[in-house]
């Protein structure tokens, strides 16, 4: 999918979401290649997520200005974590997406509001314990 040195050069901002396209949805059934415009009339698309932002950042309520005598360093934003996770299956709408290309790579960047469903591949293990 993406390489881990690439993965680690990337910074999402807040509520971003890195998608990688799925390309298998270019093609029908039989394994036909469709022309570019008819999938961009679909209102949805999916791909994987390959990395998420910190999240939707918040003030955090216990900041107060820095005692000089304190030792652990208080941030004045704390981040209320995404419900997506690398690895999800995400569909979501295709208006919505920002098209890049980082390295070589397609890569479409949304917001979480943005995200429809989530498939998670661990998610039915989970519910079974």
């Amino acid at each position: 999918m993406m390489d881990i040195s690439v993965k680690n050069k990337i910074v999402l901002v807040g509520d971003r979401v890195l998608i990688a396209p799925d390309r298998e949805q270019e093609k029908t059934h039989h394994g036909l290649y469709l022309p570019p415009g008819v999938k961009e009339k679909e209102k949805v698309q999916s791909g994987y997520i390959v990395k998420v932002g910190p999240g939707y950042p918040v003030v955090n309520p216990n900041f107060v200005d820095q005692e000089p005598w304190s030792t652990t360093p208080k941030e004045p934003v704390k981040y209320i974590p995404l419900q997506a996770e690398e690895g999800d299956y995400a569909i979501f709408l295709r208006d919505a997406a920002i098209e890049i290309e980082f390295e070589g790579q397609q890569y479409l960047i949304i917001q979480q509001s943005s995200l429809l469903m989530l498939i998670r591949k661990n998610m039915f293990t989970e519910l079974g314990s």
